[in-house]
């Protein structure tokens, strides 16, 4: 019996995501027929905006499903139980990881399908028709990576009415790897607006790509055997092949003399900082009242300026996360914020015994400095760079490493530990590669992709919650805590002790099951019909 899915495209805005605003209307046409490039463009766009929803949620969700982040603010309950790995299946963000990519294909398929059709004149040229189509394969293709590597199997759809079959994992894989291609073929190879797709965001999604698959993903039968225990699957011996096309594709983005690591890693981030050199391609965010949803990592990393005792939406969940990045780190500032100044002279604490630590990198500051300064308000119109030059520079290390090239491998790495102003490496471990990933992305989504490929997911979330500080007995209540600590005044108890929950709730519910996330309902609590669920759920 075939398994089915059939997904709604609900809500889909048509307001251009980077071109021209007044022209958001593909039907405005006579017979809905498209007729001018700006017809076209709108189709296309309407594939774009879901990676705003997704975004937003992914900043959630993929660093919760790690040690790294908690969420205990009751404001935001899907995304408190993500980071206790409570899951279900009617989770919303769970939902929306899945269905939005979708929403995004099936907007694609429509696009494509009505562009093909379009006649050729001069309000459309084929060049123009080449261009636009390129652009809804690119985002396909982008769309059905992120689903496979975090569902499995997923339907490959052929219509914007979203009907399949859930397909083997290497045909999705397949799929992703001819859009991406096909699109290649008519988009520039450098776009100064980084949230437009080019050759090089290409390239930087198939090394990525290949990356992964070359490390071959967990099967089913894997994750049933280990769903309900802590335990790793064991890695198998790479794909070297797939590896080199992942070293190739990387090359290709290197050999592209418009990108380049910043001399300052903090100069990467901030408003003021968009499509600088190293970002490859971003994620375009106006703002909650301009587009269809604001850059979430920014408000829920850093929820109430200037209230630094109420539960933030999102944050670190644990006090010694910032020493995984030592001093004299340049990456430290960013990546792990313990005080901000505002322009007022009011100073935050964002530590113990106040509140907790936050990531900085999506903060709005008022300027480049050795202090942290930042705006009294977090609106959410920062871009999010979902592919900058160091992640290329890492995801070619670790191909030619596990080609068992770590010679090749370790000047790469150490590019990045110069820019950092750390001592270089002498040689190069699997560890130190895994550290380098840590340091250098703190906060930007990668951990639960990487620690997935690396199969060291389970044992590196158990061992990090093992040593946390907010794990411990002394936690457990603000008795506990005042008898712990005598003396220390300010303490912020409640925050502590729902930390201390939060890290015992995800050390129970770790479990080998996570290697994939279960196939949600839709939108609207529906049952979309795909059956088997995935192992454990």
């Amino acid at each position: 019996m075939k398994k089915k899915i059939i997904l709604t495209v609900i809500g889909l805005s048509l307001a251009l995501y980077s071109c021209d605003k007044n022209n958001n209307d593909p039907n405005n046409n006579e017979e809905g027929a498209v007729k001018t490039e700006a017809e076209a463009a709108a189709l296309v766009n309407a594939a774009y905006v879901p990676l705003q929803w997704l975004n937003s949620y992914n900043s959630a969700f993929l660093e919760g499903l790690t040690e790294v982040l908690a969420s205990v603010s009751e404001d935001v309950a899907a995304a408190s139980q993500v980071s206790r790995l409570d899951l279900h299946t009617q989770n919303d963000v769970v939902i929306e990881l899945f269905s939005d990519p979708y929403t995004s294909i099936g907007a694609a398929n429509l696009a494509i399908a009505q562009i093909e059709a379009a006649p050729v004149s001069a309000s459309l040229t084929q060049a123009q028709k080449d261009y636009q189509i390129a652009r809804a394969k690119f985002i396909r293709g982008h769309s059905y990576f992120k689903l496979v590597q975090a569902f499995g199997e997923v339907p490959i759809l052929t219509s914007d009415a979203i009907v399949g079959e859930r397909r083997p994992i290497d045909e999705v894989y397949r799929q992703a790897v001819d859009d991406l291609t096909e699109a290649a073929e008519h988009l520039p190879a450098y776009d100064a607006q980084k949230s437009n797709p080019s050759q090089a965001a290409v390239n930087a999604i198939l090394a990525k790509l290949y990356l992964t698959w070359g490390q071959i993903p967990v099967t089913v039968a894997e994750i049933q055997s280990i769903a309900n225990s802590q335990t790793d699957p064991t890695k198998p011996a790479p794909d070297v092949t797939k590896l080199q096309k992942a070293v190739e594709y990387a090359d290709a983005v290197i050999a592209n003399t418009q990108y380049h690591l910043l001399p300052n890693f903090n100069d990467i981030f901030g408003v003021n900082n968009e499509n600088n050199a190293e970002v490859i391609f971003s994620v375009r965010h106006d703002g909650d009242d301009i587009d269809d949803f604001g850059n979430h990592q920014t408000h829920c990393g850093f929820t109430w300026p200037k209230s630094p005792r109420t539960d933030p939406h999102l944050c670190y969940a644990d006090a010694t996360l910032k020493d995984r990045i030592p001093a004299g780190d340049a990456r430290k500032f960013l990546s792990y914020v313990t005080r901000v100044e505002y322009t007022d002279g009011t100073i935050d604490t964002l530590d113990w015994p106040v509140s907790v630590v936050r990531p900085g990198k999506w903060i709005h500051r008022t300027a480049a400095s050795n202090v942290l300064t930042a705006t009294d308000e977090q609106p959410n119109n920062i871009d999010r760079i979902d592919y900058r030059y160091a992640e290329v520079l890492l995801i070619k290390a670790e191909a030619l490493f596990f080609r068992n090239n770590a010679a090749d491998a370790l000047p790469l790495v150490n590019q990045l530990r110069e820019r950092a102003g750390v001592a270089t490496l002498s040689s190069l471990t699997e560890q130190d590669l895994y550290d380098e990933w840590d340091k250098e992305f703190a906060f930007e989504l990668k951990r639960w992709f990487n620690l997935v490929r690396w199969r060291t997911y389970i044992s590196t979330v158990k061992t990090a919650l093992e040593g946390f500080e907010y794990i411990k007995d002394d936690y457990v209540s603000q008795a506990s805590i005042a008898a712990a600590f005598p003396g220390v005044e300010g303490i912020n108890y409640p925050l502590y002790v729902k930390l201390h929950n939060n890290q015992l709730a995800k050390k129970t519910n770790l479990k080998g099951r996570l290697y994939r996330l279960p196939i949600p309902t839709g939108y609207e609590y529906e049952d979309l019909g795909i059956t088997p669920q995935n192992p454990g759920w």
